[in-house]
């Protein structure tokens, strides 16, 4: 279609429904549910776009994707190129076409959505990135001279992967160091397989290996190697810090060490990264509860209950102390859990947890709530209704209420300032208290969503080049 024709052409109000699998089928399954878009519905989808001369779509993503760009190249059947244009500026456009908050970032942004449904740019990205890989069509570029620095990644999660991936293509040697035996951070243990297959992760890993990424997995870092060793003795010019906020959070009440009840990080970690969703092939242990309570709103929240629905769970309640309009889990978690039959009950909080003669939990003691005032998160406070609590049967939990930052590598990093929460004091392009040491993503800011850790990644790969480059900073 040509622009003449693009621009008298009037958009569709709606998008074009992407096929997923059916709730009856698919909580019996790890498998994906949204399956993809074919490349007629691709094509018709990126046709909405109505190729703006100043598209604000661009504006609302963190890593500043050249959107109507690469739409652009879907509706003309070039597909391929389409892919590669998206991965100039992002370098994980399968695990971001999936998981991303569009809604509320580009989409949000984009023109027809003032009036209709906004275009589907993440599913356009995640079809681009399919099409590319399935196709065998992926195109390693060439990469800048080697500039003869060495650069260390700490965390293979999203914010490192994504400066590894940039550092890599302007010519630095970067090793990225992992303490788990898979690379990936929340992509391999937090995010579930039927929302983020980790073949998906895997393929985009192998990308960044391919452009010169090196990788060391088992790397506690901290421990087996301080970072004064990796910046002394091993020669690296400097380091990234993007070890994500991994310590689990939990509500300190009675009863919270009873048997069966689970942080949301162990709960999703033994299910993702060691499979115990496929035992007995994969032979992890994990409690599989008939009545199931998970405690949260977040996307977290909504990957444990529907982790649980998976396993074998009879009944997956979801208790959130404040209301539906302040749940900060994306619509589409939110409604795929419904349709799976997950009940959320609001305005609730377990206040005590009641166990058996073997210690296990049978029981949570719950507070009804009402809204307050607005706290520091402009949220209304949820606020304790005298006298109404009630018992829920319950016989595994899932803590699901946010984490905080690991101890393990900043207590034993010197001259690293932190705040009073414990994540790193960075500036806006990531640079810390120590001028070699630079950081990103989870660990500075508290838990965020992974194309948000992506966009810290990008800043700080930046800046970094900026420091360590004459050229890039004359």
């Amino acid at each position: 279609m040509s622009k003449k024709e693009r621009k008298g052409k009037k958009a569709r109000k709606t998008r074009t429904p992407m096929p997923e699998q059916a709730p009856e089928r698919r909580i019996k399954n790890f498998d994906e549910v949204p399956l993809g878009y074919t490349a007629a519905q691709a094509k018709a989808e990126a046709e909405r776009c109505l190729q703006c001369k100043k598209p604000l779509c661009i504006d609302g993503c963190p890593v500043r994707v050249d959107i109507p760009a690469f739409i652009k190249l879907i509706g003309e059947g070039d597909f391929a190129a389409a892919a590669q244009k998206i991965k100039q500026t992002n370098v994980l456009p399968a695990i971001c076409g999936r998981v991303c908050p569009q809604e509320e970032q580009c989409e949000e942004k984009c023109i027809l959505g003032k009036k209709s449904e906004p275009v589907a740019i993440g599913r356009l990205e995640r079809f681009a990135a399919d099409y590319e890989r399935e196709q065998g069509l992926i195109r390693i570029p060439a990469g800048a001279n080697p500039v003869g620095k060495k650069v260390a990644v700490v965390g293979s999660g999203p914010a490192g992967l994504t400066v590894a991936g940039d550092l890599t293509v302007l010519g630095y040697e970067v090793t990225v160091f992992e303490a788990f035996h898979k690379p990936g951070g929340v992509l391999a243990y937090g995010i579930p397989e039927f929302r983020l297959p980790k073949a998906i992760v895997e393929a985009e890993v192998d990308y960044l290996r391919k452009l010169g990424v090196k990788l060391e997995m088992n790397q506690v870092i901290g421990k087996t190697i301080a970072i004064d060793e990796l910046l002394n003795e091993e020669h690296f010019s400097t380091v990234f810090i993007g070890v994500g906020a991994g310590l689990p959070s939990f509500m300190d009440i009675p009863g919270e060490n009873l048997g069966g009840i689970y942080s949301a990080n162990e709960y999703l970690t033994r299910s993702n990264l060691m499979k115990a969703y496929d035992f007995p092939r994969y032979d992890t242990p994990i409690v599989r509860g008939r009545r199931v309570c998970v405690i949260g709103g977040g996307n977290v929240a909504m990957d444990s209950a529907r982790t649980a629905r998976r396993l074998g769970s009879e009944e997956v309640v979801i208790l959130y102390r404040r209301s539906r309009d302040e749940l900060p889990a994306r619509r589409e978690e939110v409604h795929h859990a419904e349709q799976e039959g997950i009940v959320l009950k609001f305005l609730t909080s377990p206040v005590e947890y009641l166990g058996n003669e073997r210690g296990m939990v049978r029981q949570a003691r719950c507070q009804k709530m009402k809204l307050g005032e607005p706290d520091a998160s402009g949220r209304r406070r949820p606020v304790p209704i005298e006298g109404e609590q009630f018992l829920v049967d319950t016989d595994l939990v899932i803590v699901a209420i946010g984490s905080g930052a690991n101890p393990l590598l900043t207590k034993e990093t010197k001259n690293l300032k932190l705040n009073k929460r414990d994540y790193i004091v960075a500036n806006g392009c990531g640079r810390t208290s120590d001028p070699r040491i630079w950081a990103g993503g989870d660990i500075v800011t508290g838990s965020a969503t992974v194309i948000q850790a992506m966009g810290a990644g990008k800043l700080a790969a930046e800046d970094i080049h900026r420091s360590l480059s004459p050229a890039a900073s004359s």
